[in-house]
């Protein structure tokens, strides 16, 4: 019996040990498990957050992408007040530039007149300025004037009390 008995003790320390160690394998299984929660429970949080953070920066980038649109149009906007203000300038250049050759064509056409009128005068005054001397001159190259004076010579009287003299 003692052989018996020894392995009954035999087989029930074995029992205890398994016993224990189930205990443990227990206790163990618990840890890991309990391990295993919390490193799930962290990494849910670490997700969430990871979420939150993409969250934010969607939508930094959402109001950043509205902010660009709002600046795109003003530019737009801008531009288009720009090129309406660079087309009536042009018109008006264009304006101003074919005012520039009507005047121009008008100032030659009236230069054109002017020189022809100075011509005529120059000529006519030429004429004038023959017939002035051919009259000035009598038939002995005498100065007319020179004639006339002597031929009608008038006194010259003063008076005193006007200080003009009389002819």
């Amino acid at each position: 019996m003692d052989c018996c008995s020894g392995n009954s003790s035999g087989s029930l320390s074995q029992i205890a040990v398994q016993n224990q160690s189930s205990g443990s394998e227990e206790e163990l299984r618990q840890l890991l498990d309990q391990r295993k929660r919390k490193r799930m429970q962290s990494n849910r949080e670490s997700a969430r957050r990871s979420r939150m953070r993409k969250q934010q920066h969607l939508d930094g980038l959402m109001a950043q992408l509205s902010q660009l649109r709002e600046n795109k149009n003003q530019i737009i906007s801008r531009i288009n007040l720009a090129t309406q203000l660079f087309l009536n300038v042009e018109a008006q250049n264009s304006v101003l530039r074919a005012q520039v050759v009507e005047l121009t064509h008008s100032l030659e056409s009236l230069n054109q007149i002017l020189s022809h009128i100075v011509d005529d005068n120059n000529h006519h005054h030429q004429e004038e300025q023959h017939n002035f001397l051919q009259n000035f001159y009598d038939f002995d190259q005498t100065p007319l004037f020179i004639n006339s004076f002597f031929l009608t010579q008038q006194p010259i009287v003063a008076s005193a009390d006007h200080h003009v003299l009389h002819y």
